[in-house]
């Protein structure tokens, strides 16, 4: 799952980047609005983490230029604000959640996780297909209650496919969604982490959809 990180202090960006990548998040960070304005509107984001008081373009500035252009990634604002009329009007502008500084690290983290499930209809952190469950909080994989260990990129693939049960996913859409946008890219190595994950699961769980990519698949009861 890929997160734009929106935040003009270094010293707040940097670990908080160190702390959703290491969550398992591919993450962009810029830090001033005309450049969030631009990224947002153009690459495909399953969240958004926004700071209001930036440089060059205001946070709900920003907010409001996303939403008219249609762009639909669920947004958490992050501020030093906490007056609640600047609460009322960040909501009212597209925001789907909203966290005052200073924050725990942990609370924005599930925040984070609540935003993306809710956005693809999913109501519980721990997902399911068949036999294999998945804890987005913990990032623990399991297969019939047995852990199933991952690298960092299979678990990816595997998150955002168990975030779309059913839908067919595209290898250029698993590529734009699990590596940031400075990573060096390539589509193909898609096919690799799926030919592993499939070692490591039930090589039916993971369907290949002919010309189209893949699709995960609960096995009929």
């Amino acid at each position: 799952m890929r997160v734009l990180l929106v935040e003009d202090e270094a010293a707040l960006a940097t670990p908080l980047k160190q702390t959703l990548s290491e969550a398992g998040y591919a993450v962009d960070w810029v830090d001033n609005g005309r450049d969030a304005w631009a990224l947002g509107g153009t690459q495909p984001f399953d969240a958004v983490v926004l700071d209001l008081g930036l440089p060059q373009m205001d946070g709900l500035s920003v907010l409001k230029r996303w939403r008219s252009e249609g762009m639909a990634a669920p947004v958490l604002i992050l501020t030093a604000r906490d007056q609640w009329h600047e609460k009322v009007a960040g909501i009212d502008a597209g925001a789907d959640d909203y966290l005052t500084k200073p924050f725990h690290t942990e609370e924005l983290l599930a925040r984070v996780r609540a935003l993306i499930r809710r956005a693809q209809g999913l109501a519980s952190p721990t997902l399911v297909c068949g036999a294999l469950a998945l804890d987005t909080r913990s990032g623990r994989v399991t297969l019939g209650g047995h852990p199933v260990n991952l690298t960092s990129h299979e678990y990816k693939v595997l998150a955002y496919l168990m975030h779309r049960p059913g839908a067919v996913v595209s290898r250029a859409e698993l590529t734009e969604h699990i590596y940031a946008q400075d990573f060096d890219r390539d589509s193909n190595t898609i096919e690799v982490f799926v030919g592993r994950l499939r070692k490591k699961l039930p090589p039916e769980l993971i369907e290949t959809v002919r010309g189209l990519g893949y699709r995960l698949v609960a096995p009929s009861a």
